[in-house]
């Protein structure tokens, strides 16, 4: 349980660090963690871990946006996320059963796409900026805001860092597997 508790300080830590830089924008190990959490752990306790890290990071980030920037997040926002991060422990929950280098692949991208797509519509949706046409919700996801980054970057850093953290997450714990003696456990779930 004490790895869980670094896990959640460290990916807040993270989150916070990121909103200081512009081009880290959604560069966050929250969804790897939640989508390996089910992939690997069978403890579902460790499965609230990215949601803990995810309330309390929002908590100041909310703050943090609406003093600094005058944009506020709003409630169907995170509702949003949190969905998108429950499907993600779907996901790695479908994953886990025939766990292999390409199906964590794979489940990392459907995570990916689903947060891009389900974020980006509820901001078109939510945002009185976008006209609720077409164009807007294709502006929401191409360009955003013109005062931001384009949500275009955005997916690509939700995509780069869910393949690198969900790399990272299954590396690791393929060598701790390894220092115990035991059968790498991909190798294992990939065996008919």
């Amino acid at each position: 349980m004490r790895s869980a508790l670094v896990l959640i300080f460290l990916a807040i830590a993270w989150r916070i660090a990121a909103a200081f830089a512009p081009e880290l924008g959604n560069f966050s190990p929250l969804m790897a963690l939640t989508f390996c959490g089910a992939v690997y752990f069978r403890d579902k306790r460790l499965w609230l871990v990215p949601f803990l890290a995810l309330s309390l990071s929002d908590l100041w980030l909310n703050w943090h946006y609406a003093s600094a920037l005058h944009y506020g997040w709003s409630l169907g926002g995170a509702l949003v996320r949190t969905a998108c991060f429950a499907a993600g422990l779907g996901f790695g929950a479908l994953v886990a059963g025939r766990k292999n280098w390409m199906t964590l692949l794979g489940g990392a991208l459907g995570a990916s796409l689903l947060f891009y797509f389900a974020t980006n519509t509820q901001a078109w949706f939510g945002d009185a900026f976008y006209p609720k046409t077409l164009a807007g919700w294709w502006q929401a996801m191409t360009v955003g805001h013109p005062e931001f980054p384009p949500t275009l970057l955005f997916f690509r850093n939700t995509l780069l860092s869910d393949l690198f953290f969900t790399g990272l997450f299954a590396l690791a714990m393929e060598l701790a597997a390894r220092q115990r003696g035991e059968e790498s456990l991909l190798a294992r779930r990939a065996a008919p």
